[in-house]
């Protein structure tokens, strides 16, 4: 008897895949080779999610298809257990007797790399602390600019990519229900915050546990919240949590997402706290009107640009330009940012399998910010909204 098995993750097949296409982009360009620095570059061809610190980690390929992951010791049997790779190099530790940027470009040599080198950044980021010598200088080598290429490939989502991100609305939904149904004068952000995502994370983990991965360095399970996004602090897009109180009349916008397998959607909803005032409702049916104009415009050959413009010209059209402050959206996948964006500079075409973030907003500093965000698929003939929680204002309205 044979028994299928659903598997919530990306195959080693399409991990293959992504590597093959990748080294036939250094063959075009006559490059021996490919290093690459970014963590999520790393999750994406090697399928190795781990934490960045000031230990430099890399993804190395040769001409020929050779991969191999440089990491310090203490990943090393880290690596070895979830990287679908050939060779785990390690290094003892950083900054050591020996620079681990000396160590990369033995390994570099040993896999016959050399001369003109693709690679993400000249050597690993100076981040939490980290120091070091280019790596052009250090091997000797011509750097060929590589993250064009990445960034395109990464933005075209595969059909496996899209049922995680599926799967990643799926739970940010339940998590969003939970926190507009806890969410009540007197209480905190922070309490409603933790309870809605517990919540939801438990449910998540009794229907789908075994199947179920996070691969996320900033959530551990489903979460819903409000980053301090209350009151006159919701005209603050990105301001972080303030462990406030609700009180009767807010505007709240909220966030709610879930990893899975490294993957997150967005979801984000602008609801009231007790019945709407004139203003509040004003201001929200200017926002979905503003977002409705954005998913008018999407589809296939269009520039990102162009749906910017049209979210642009409503805010011309009625006077809204004073509660402007950022473009439309972005695409999303291992990032909760990803590029192209729905901005007035990018002219990116938007293709099939592209998935978007869909959020213009408004924002007046003395009474809050009206925003939602939807993640939205683009299809061969049009969109695919796959966040599908409710918009209107009633639904939104929290009773007092």
């Amino acid at each position: 008897m044979i028994f299928h098995t659903t598997q919530l993750r990306i195959s080693d097949s399409e991990y293959r895949a992504r590597c093959a296409a990748l080294q036939q982009h250094l063959g075009e360009n006559g490059c021996a080779g490919v290093v690459l620095f970014d963590p999520d570059y790393v999750k994406y061809y090697s399928g190795f999610h781990f934490i960045p610190t000031e230990r430099p980690m890399a993804f190395v390929m040769n001409a020929s298809g050779q991969r191999a992951l440089f990491v310090p010791r203490l990943e090393v049997e880290h690596a070895q257990s979830n990287a679908l790779i050939e060779r785990v190099e390690p290094y003892p530790e950083y900054p050591g007797d020996s620079h681990p940027i000396f160590a990369l470009v033995h390994l570099l040599k040993d896999m016959g790399i050399g001369g003109l080198i693709a690679a993400d950044h000249d050597g690993y980021p100076w981040v939490f602390g980290y120091r070091g010598q280019p790596l052009s200088v250090v091997a000797g080598a011509q750097l060929f600019a590589v993250r064009p290429f990445i960034e395109d490939q990464m933005a075209i989502k595969s059909p496996a990519e899209i049922a995680l991100l599926r799967e990643s609305v799926r739970w940010a939904h339940l998590a969003h229900t939970l926190l507009q149904r806890y969410t009540v004068i007197g209480a905190s952000e922070t309490e409603v915050s933790n309870r809605a995502s517990r919540e939801a994370t438990r449910a998540m983990l009794d229907a789908i546990g075994p199947l179920y991965r996070g691969h996320s360095a900033y959530y551990e399970g489903a979460v819903a919240g409000y980053r301090g996004q209350i009151g006159r602090n919701a005209a603050v897009p990105h301001t972080l949590a303030l462990n406030l109180t609700f009180q009767p009349g807010d505007v709240l916008v909220t966030g709610a997402s879930a990893p899975v397998w490294g993957y997150v959607c967005e979801l984000e909803r602008t609801m009231i706290l007790g019945q709407p005032s004139d203003e509040q409702k004003w201001f929200f049916e200017h926002m979905l009107a503003l977002q409705d104009t954005a998913l008018a415009a999407m589809r296939p050959g269009v520039p990102c640009s162009e749906v910017d413009k049209a979210v642009r010209a409503y805010f011309a059209r009625h006077d809204l330009m004073p509660y402007w402050k950022h473009h439309s959206g972005h695409t999303i996948g291992l990032r909760y940012h990803e590029g192209p964006f729905l901005d007035t500079g990018d002219h990116t075409l938007m293709q099939p399998g592209m998935v978007f973030t869909v959020e213009p907003g408004l924002y007046k500093a003395s009474l809050g910010g009206f925003r939602h965000s939807d993640t939205v698929l683009i299809t061969d003939d049009g969109i695919e909204m796959l966040t599908y929680y409710p918009r209107d204002l009633a639904s939104l309205t929290l009773p007092v």
